[in-house]
Parts: structure tokens; sequence; C-alpha cells
């Protein structure tokens, strides 16, 4: 549950800080198209570098090596 909270309040404060640095008043349909228009582009790539950064840890050689030549 604390997960789910934590992710919503990330969407949440990601939207607007969108609204807030490229100052859209929300207070016409052309401004609200505007808004998800660049919410959509922020989330997209979140979940590119997402991607990117899941792909790069499962390339990462975890275990130790051992020394012994086979």
């Amino acid at each position: 549950m604390k997960i789910l909270m934590f992710l919503i309040l990330f969407l949440f404060i990601g939207g607007f800080f969108i609204i807030s640095n490229e100052n859209i008043p929300l207070n016409n349909a052309e401004n609200i198209g505007l808004f998800f228009e660049l919410y959509a582009g922020w989330f997209d790539n979140l979940l590119d570098n997402g991607k990117s950064i899941s792909g790069y840890f499962v390339k990462m050689e975890w275990l130790p090596e051992t020394g012994v030549e086979e």
C-alpha cells in the first residue's frame, strides 16, 4: 500500500512540476490538452529511462569471480 501511495504521489508531483515550469493555467480546454501532451511525454521518458536502467542492471555481472580456471 505504501508503494502505491508513493507512486501516486510521485505522479502528482510530476504533474504539478509540469504545470509550474511551463506556466500552464488550466482554465481552458486548450491548456488542459497541452498539459496532457506534456505529461504523456514526461511519462513516456520516465518509462524509457526505467527500461534503460533495468537493462543495465540485468547485464551487470553480479557474481564475484571465483579465481578458478575451467
